[in-house]
């Protein structure tokens, strides 16, 4: 029997398991120009195989990929979470925001609050994150993540960069964990308006 999947709060979004209502935000990014670091766009077939992936993987896994929603209108804003796949050479910390949520530190956020909680709740002692080089955005999200980039670990295909998280005990009291806290702060801060391109 699967345990259930567990919700997480933040300051300002709730992870929640990915349900069949939420599939719509999904088809729409995964099927978009958005998806093009990550093996899309892909046809309608291809989306709905993956989302059915998705929810799948819990049952395998005993973990995966939270639907990240806003805590005040409920409303998705993308998906964050652990995916390890047949073949993947590690555990993965991953993530993807819909279009109009980029820019927000939502991914930050989600993928901080996840980190946190294979950490402790399943005993994870790492991860890393598989990204396409021509991924900017995810690469610089990893880095204030602390994921380094590591040159020496299998790729998925050969095309992927892989930047590995820092571990638990690295994370603990950290000055990197406290700067992660103080920016999540910033974004959370209604007057607060960062300047530049979005980053994540």
């Amino acid at each position: 029997m699967t345990r259930p999947i567990p919700t997480l709060e933040t300051r300002r979004l709730v992870l929640r398991g990915p349900e069949p209502g939420d599939y719509p935000n999904f088809r729409s990014t995964f099927t978009s120009y958005r998806a093009r670091f990550m093996g899309g766009p892909l046809n309608a077939y291809e989306t709905w195989m993956l989302y059915a992936a998705e929810i799948g993987h819990w049952q395998i896994r005993g973990y995966g990929m939270w639907m990240i929603h806003d805590r005040a209108t409920d409303a998705t804003l993308g998906m964050a979470g652990g995916w390890m796949p047949a073949k993947w050479p590690e555990k993965e910390l991953a993530w993807v925001i819909w279009p109009d949520a980029a820019g927000k530190g939502y991914a930050l956020e989600a993928v901080d609050a996840a980190r946190r909680h294979f950490y402790s709740e399943l005993g994870w002692d790492g991860a890393v994150s598989y990204i396409d080089p021509k991924n900017l955005d995810s690469i610089r999200l990893a880095e204030r993540l602390g994921a380094a980039r590591d040159r020496t670990a299998p790729t998925i295909d050969g095309n992927d960069a892989v930047y590995r998280h820092p571990s638990p005990d690295q994370l603990a009291g950290s000055q990197l964990a406290h700067g992660i806290e103080m920016e999540i702060a910033h974004y959370a801060d209604p007057l607060f308006k960062p300047k530049g391109w979005a980053l994540d």
